[in-house]
């Protein structure tokens, strides 16, 4: 009996556990970071669903949203305001692909792969301006070295 009741404490503790486990992540908006001009830092994320992904205006003028096209079928979408702090939590796994809208031209992109990259392929058939086309390459190619590690 004894058996029972630890384990089943066990079990409840595990829950509780996994509720209380969701992270939060920190990508900052800078105008200039470790990888260059007009930047998120990081840019590449991958999270589990139920984790939350925290905007940091770390320096002014620019904002986060999403890339409409580069978003999991029903996952959230989210356009923040100039200069604006926002914490987005994501429960459909996916690839979502973000911008700050003034400096999208310019690559100041983000990915963030919430558990498995279900639409990948579609997300990555998505055609970006100016330098945004070479840096969601790069975060592709993390992507795909992510997946290759976890095998």
């Amino acid at each position: 009996m004894k058996k029972v009741i630890v384990l089943g404490g066990l079990v409840a503790a595990l829950g509780f556990a996994g509720v209380a486990g969701a992270a939060e992540v920190e990508v900052k908006m800078l105008n200039k970071g470790t990888e260059g001009v007009m930047v998120f830092e990081p840019a590449f994320v991958r999270i589990n669903p139920g984790d939350t992904v925290k905007f940091l205006a770390s320096d002014k003028g620019h904002n986060v949203e999403t890339i409409d096209t580069m978003v999991p079928e029903g996952g959230k979408t989210f356009v923040g305001k100039m200069n604006e702090e926002m914490a987005i939590t994501f429960d459909k796994p996916g690839v979502y692909g973000y911008k700050c809208k003034p400096h999208y031209g310019m690559g100041m992109v983000g990915m963030i792969v919430v558990g498995e990259p279900t639409n990948a392929d579609q997300a990555k058939a998505i055609t970006h301006p100016g330098k945004a086309k070479q840096i969601f390459g790069n975060l592709f190619d993390k992507l795909a070295a992510t997946k290759t590690a976890a095998k």
